[in-house]
């Protein structure tokens, strides 16, 4: 039907090809991250069925986004009209949401081809039954799947492990700064193409996620390994051999750090830097970010689906991810089942339509070309130091101005005094997207529009929120039996109209 290695090789075309080189990182100086929404669907001629053959499928990037940063909570606006979180999946999730309203657009008002068709109930739409979304990313997601264990025989990225230790409760990680010797270990790529993983082990890719503080370097962040070899007691807590026999030597960090409210990390070294399993909040330069971890965000839409509380009012069934596709980069599968469903598989009771979902995930061996390890490699013992791009890229699948590049959370090259102007504002901030929304609703005859909305009169962002019933019912369970500690922003954030 489709590989991993496809929906990675079709997301850097993309990225070459349909990205401007506004917002891209600047040559040999900077690095940045990559996610998007792929759509498929079955090919036309698959429609007369009765062969043996694979399943044919035509495959769109559907939205794309980049970015590695989020601002602090004091730079956080009651207006709506700045982005919060820019780090590429939550770009990328925006964007979604932007051409998941342009196809409501098409089945509610203009009556075209689109991906809905009319629900069983008054106003609702719901998603084509033979179509599915594939999330990709270019790097295993920041927060919990991104402690990953590191073997004795390796640098990265780390065999598949053990599934015990990815499960259990009591694994914490290790971690010392980062050898610097470690960055002498990416190989050559040679050209700027991306190059399929090589079977065997060692392959240095510690460099492409190595953290900084206030930047999203996202994914695994590999500690030294010197004087860290794990305890008889750790390596009893620790399933301490891999599948192959090697040693699990240290683990991974993130800079992702524990919410309030939950268990912390204890820092200590060896096998107890990190707890796994946790909620955590992206990193800041000095100012703490309200923004939870790629990895928490991806579970909490694997439960209440991609395109948030405003859209269920329109829609009889949430639009879930059908699989979730990592480039390549230090990784484990069940550090990435722990973090994306392991943590909500007991959730239970949730409406009508809302459910866990069994997500594919799949690692593709294909690099991508502005990753750190694929710029570090490049550039070799090249001047300056090599540094996160500042700028996010949105792009969605919309006829009318489908990108959008942003830095510090406005569109890019946004003065102080211009903050407050219409320009100002990102097409995917909250109130665009909420602006979108309201004039899909005025296009629609009220008498079409869904009970939710027709039985009250609704004017903040806040209440038409709080008014998609079904949805807050669903994050409230979500919240009671796994998230409790998920850090909510105060009611006065949402009141914009």
């Amino acid at each position: 039907m489709w590989t991993a290695d496809e929906i990675a090789q079709l997301c850097y075309e993309h990225y070459r090809t349909r990205l401007p080189k506004q917002g891209k990182p600047e040559p040999n100086r900077e690095w940045t991250l990559l996610a998007a929404v792929v759509k498929i669907k079955p090919a036309a001629d698959q429609a007369c069925g009765g062969t043996n053959k694979p399943a044919q499928v035509t495959k769109e990037v559907v939205s794309m986004g980049t970015g590695t940063k989020c601002i602090g909570q004091s730079k956080m606006r009651k207006s709506g009209d700045i982005i919060n979180d820019s780090h590429a999946e939550v770009i990328a999730r925006r964007s979604f949401q932007r051409y998941l309203l342009h196809q409501l657009h098409l089945a509610a008002v203009l009556k075209e081809d689109s991906i809905f068709v009319p629900g069983t109930q008054r106003g609702l739409w719901k998603l084509r039954p033979d179509l599915l979304f594939v999330f990709f990313s270019s790097h295993t997601p920041c927060g919990d799947a991104s402690i990953i264990p590191m073997l004795e025989f390796e640098d990265q990225p780390c065999c598949p492990i053990h599934r015990d230790w990815a499960n259990n409760p009591l694994v914490e990680a290790s971690s010392d700064l980062e050898d610097p010797e470690d960055k002498k270990k990416c190989e050559d790529l040679g050209s700027p193409v991306t190059k399929k993983m090589r079977p065997e082990p060692g392959i240095p890719d510690n460099v492409a996620h190595h953290q900084s503080f206030g930047h999203q370097e996202s994914g695994p962040v590999p500690p030294s390994v010197s004087g860290s070899h794990l305890t008889a007691e750790e390596l009893a807590t620790v399933t301490g051999m891999a599948p192959s026999g090697a040693k699990v030597v240290d683990v991974y960090r993130t800079g992702a750090k524990c919410v309030p409210g939950e268990a912390g990390d204890s820092g200590k070294p060896g096998a107890a830097y990190h707890q796994v399993g946790l909620l955590r909040v992206k990193p800041g330069r000095g100012d703490r970010t309200c923004s939870l971890s790629c990895s928490d965000k991806l579970a909490r839409w694997n439960v209440l689906g991609c395109q948030g509380a405003l859209l269920m009012h329109l829609l009889e069934e949430p639009v879930y991810l059908s699989a979730v596709v990592i480039g390549r980069c230090p990784y484990s599968q069940e550090a990435m089942q722990r973090a994306l469903t392991g943590r909500c598989r007991n959730v239970s009771a949730l409406p009508r339509g809302f459910g866990v979902q069994e997500v594919k995930i799949e690692q593709s061996g294909f690099l991508f070309e502005q990753s750190r390890c694929a710029v570090q490699a490049k550039r070799a013992d090249g001047p300056g130091r090599l540094v996160p791009c500042g700028a996010a890229i949105s792009w969605s699948a919309v006829p009318e101005q489908p990108l959008d590049v942003t830095a510090n959370g406005f569109p890019q090259g946004t003065t102080k005094k211009a903050i407050r102007c219409l320009q100002a504002r990102s097409r995917i901030s909250k109130v665009e997207l909420f602006r979108s929304f309201q004039r899909l609703l005025s296009s629609i005859s009220e008498d079409k529009w869904p009970d939710s909305l027709r039985m009250r009169k609704l004017e903040t962002y806040h209440e038409y929120k709080e008014a998609a019933s079904a949805y807050q019912e669903a994050w409230s369970v979500l919240r009671e039996q796994a998230f409790g500690s998920w850090i909510r922003n105060p009611p006065d954030y949402h009141q914009f109209k």
